[in-house]
């Protein structure tokens, strides 16, 4: 330790070049470092999504979630599986350990699946993995008041806005919601179709035929090659309306028009020219119009289109923000009429969540000085021990940098909680290296001396504390992926004050401390008192024990009142409200659902609500904690912002939300306030309490489950409960007549197809017009 001291104080420049190198690379390390909410966390979880067809539950659940789930238990590190089924579509979710590779457990969980994907049609099988980082970094909403036809905005979206935001660096893709397409309605006139003999299959097949654009090989003239191409596509409406179906003798008395005997002549190939031909037009009304929405998304009530933006994997998200709000801006102007208004922006979370961790640190900095100045009373003493706190944690920098930690409220909680320990070290080198001096040592000498004296006790109070915080790391669970970071950046810092203190601290005492005694004036702040109470301390000492130990009941008492969360409430202004219409709702009745629920909460609130983004019908990225598998026409999702300084407390919004919902029957409703996406990702179930019931018996469990909640809804201190058994889907079942069917000779492949034909139409391939 001496000859650390030693080199410190007889070679200035040199560590001052070490300390510019240092402060350097801490600076580009800053630079560089990654800016999220939270460290990189490992959720052991992954989702296996099924949709087939429009199968039943109880079918789902015997050929394919019973199977697979069978599966799942043979990977190794599993610790839950749970799943979840409706019609058509189920989500099984696979827990794992902590400790376990998620990436290895990915891989093969994909491989065991994607035996069951085989040999079936209608059967599609999804693996994924939540992470944080997959939501969208921004959701924008494209607002103009004077367009109703939302064709417009989806084309102006699609062809401008997008390929605008996805050439911007760290920008992934753009998820469009809420706009509508074009397309063009065959309605067939059902009497007409039997009068000619026609059927719906036969006029998609036929409309097929006639908008081709096939090559017929290349024919050679004069040394150059021409593409033989065949050309039937159709240009306009008018095209398809003219397509001819079929030839029909016309019926007695019947006169053919001219366009109909000139076909009827060109069709003649000798054995007739009295057919006519059957033009599509004949027996169905042809036009184009806007396709039924898969949903709609408004603004504050008007209709508008949602922009759901994603970055980047590992992309920074506050620079990814920056770059959108500046690329929206020049959007915007290009776009008069129009307006971008931000619905939900993850940079100006992290921004001001960071803001505020930051500024705590730095008061807490200032503070530390602010104390040091009072107890020491000296200006230059103070200085040296102060140039400690940023050398230190600029060298953290560096050391989270290559470790490969990222700048978020853990790892800056951390920079603030070591901040007032940064300074410990020097403080002990300083005061020991003022002793030295006052009891008569030159400054040089004193400066390595003192530190000399003391390196070692500093040393083991260092490692003494590091090995308080660093065995976090080894922590499983949710505490040990949250807090190992914070672990490492405290250990960081206190080893950069260490080496501050050892090495910095000598060179600038010997530098600018000062051999001749101080004032009186300028003398360090003495307790006299102090020595005076430890020795009554210490000759009643069992009254101190005693009184120890009675505050530590009192503590233990007050743990209780006190309660515990393992993450703190935050008191946000945003609030989701989760809507959930009976099975067999559609789309139109859940958006007149919502319109309701946003005139309650405007009559409730005034005001004070700044923003009101709804979303009824099936949509990605809207903070739902359930997959896209299980939105349907009946779910919707509206965003309720409050202005800032609206005076009201989360729980008077949560109760007035509350009482506009309970005017709404027959709905089910899930009321969140927007904090952090922490809970979803550390916790295996969104709410905080669940009661599981284990049956066979749907039945009895479907009886139980509405007993549980009829009880729990009782309690004052819970709302939104409800349970995973939902009504099913209305439906009509039709029994085919087996007998009359082989009378008739008709099957039931037969039936069916001509059942699905009348009800969802056939789809007779795509038309291009206007470059869509």
């Amino acid at each position: 330790m001496r000859k650390i001291a030693d080199f410190s104080v007889n070679h200035p420049v040199t560590v001052t070049m070490i300390v510019l190198g240092v402060i350097l690379l801490g600076w580009i390390s800053f630079q560089r470092l990654g800016i999220d909410l939270f460290p990189d966390l490992n959720n052991p979880r992954l989702f296996v999504e099924i949709e087939a067809g429009e199968r039943p539950p109880e079918e789902m659940e015997k050929q394919y979630i019973d199977p697979i789930e069978n599966m799942i238990f043979t990977q190794k590190g599993i610790t839950d599986v749970s799943s979840v089924i409706r019609v058509g579509a189920a989500r099984i979710t696979v827990e794992y350990g902590w400790d376990m590779d998620m990436d290895e457990a990915f891989l093969n969980l994909q491989k065991a699946a994607a035996d069951f994907g085989q040999g079936a049609d209608d059967l599609e099988i999804t693996i994924t993995q939540h992470d944080p980082n997959s939501d969208p970094v921004m959701m924008v909403a494209l607002v103009n008041p004077e367009v109703t036809d939302m064709d417009g905005p989806r084309r102006i979206a699609e062809n401008y806005i997008r390929n605008e935001l996805v050439r911007i660096e760290g920008i992934a893709g753009v998820e469009i919601s809420g706009g509508e397409t074009k397309e063009v309605i065959v309605q067939t006139d059902s009497y007409m179709l039997e009068a000619y003999g026609l059927t719906v299959d036969a006029i998609a097949s036929e409309i097929r035929n006639y908008n081709v654009e096939a090559s017929g090989g290349t024919v050679t003239e004069m040394g150059i090659s021409y593409l033989i191409k065949g050309v039937s596509v159709m240009e306009s409406l008018e095209d398809i309306r003219q397509i001819i179906l079929a030839w029909k003798e016309p019926a007695v008395g019947q006169q053919l028009s001219s366009d109909n005997r000139q076909m009827g002549t060109a069709q003649a190939t000798g054995t007739s020219t009295d057919k006519a031909p059957v033009y599509l037009h004949d027996v169905a009304d042809v036009e184009l119009r806007n396709r039924e929405p898969e949903n709609i998304v408004r603004l504050n009530g008007t209709r508008c289109l949602g922009l759901s933006i994603y970055k980047e994997m590992r992309f920074n998200t506050v620079e990814a923000s920056k770059n959108l709000a500046i690329a929206l801006d020049r959007i915007e102007k290009a776009l008069p009429g129009y307006e971008i208004v931000v619905i939900q922006d993850q940079g100006r979370f992290i921004n001001s969540s960071i803001g505020e961790v930051r500024q705590t640190a730095l008061f807490g900095i200032f503070l530390a000085i602010l104390v040091l100045f009072v107890f020491l009373r000296r200006i230059g003493t103070t200085a040296i021990i102060s140039i400690s706190i940023p050398v230190s944690i600029v060298a953290t920098f560096n050391l989270m940098y290559f470790k490969g930690l990222s700048l978020n409220i853990m790892t800056l909680g951390g920079l603030a909680l070591g901040a007032g320990m940064l300074v410990d070290n020097a403080i002990v080198v300083v005061e020991n290296i003022v002793r030295n001096i006052e009891s008569g040592m030159k400054v040089r000498e004193a400066a390595a001396s003192g530190t000399a004296q003391v390196g070692g006790a500093i040393t083991a109070s260092t490692i003494t504390t590091i090995v308080v915080f660093l065995p976090i790391i080894y922590l499983h669970g949710a505490a040990g992926e949250l807090f190992k970071d914070q672990a490492w950046t405290v250990a960081f810092a206190l080893l950069s004050s260490l080496a501050v203190a050892i090495l910095i601290i000598p060179m600038l005492a010997a530098r600018f401390l000062k051999s001749n005694p101080k004032s009186a004036a300028a003398q360090p702040v003495k307790f006299e008192r102090y020595g005076a109470l430890l020795e009554k301390a210490l000759e009643k000492k069992w009254t101190v024990i005693i009184g120890a130990v009675a505050l530590v009941a009192l503590a233990a008492l007050l743990l209780p009142i006190v309660g515990s969360e393992f993450i703190p409430e935050a008191d946000a202004d945003e609030y989701s409200i989760h809507l959930t219409l009976p099975e067999g709702s559609d789309l139109m009745r859940t958006d007149g659902t919502v319109k309701g629920l946003e005139e309650l909460i405007k009559g409730a609130f005034g005001e004070d609500v700044e923003t009101l983004y709804s979303t009824a019908g099936p949509v990605t990225g809207i903070g739902s904690d359930q997959s896209s598998i299980f939105q349907d026409e009946n779910t919707a999702v509206v965003k309720v912002r409050f202005t800032e300084g609206h005076g009201r407390s989360s729980g008077e919004i949560m109760a007035g939300l509350g009482a506009a919902l309970s005017t709404i029957p027959g709905v089910e409703s899930k009321l969140v306030q927007d904090q952090t996406a922490l809970r979803s990702i550390l916790g295996a179930e969104s709410a905080p309490i669940v009661v599981e019931i284990k049956g066979d018996d749907l039945e009895t469990l479907t009886g139980l489950a509405d007993q549980v909640r009829e009880k729990l809804a009782g309690i004052d201190d819970l709302y939104n409960v409800e349970t995973s058994l939902e009504h099913g889907r209305p439906e009509i079942n039709i029994v085919v007549d087996r007998l009359r069917a082989g009378m008739l000779q008709g099957d039931l492949s037969q039936v069916t197809g001509t059942l699905e034909s009348r009800l969802t139409g056939r789809n007779a391939g795509e038309w291009d017009r206007g470059g869509e």
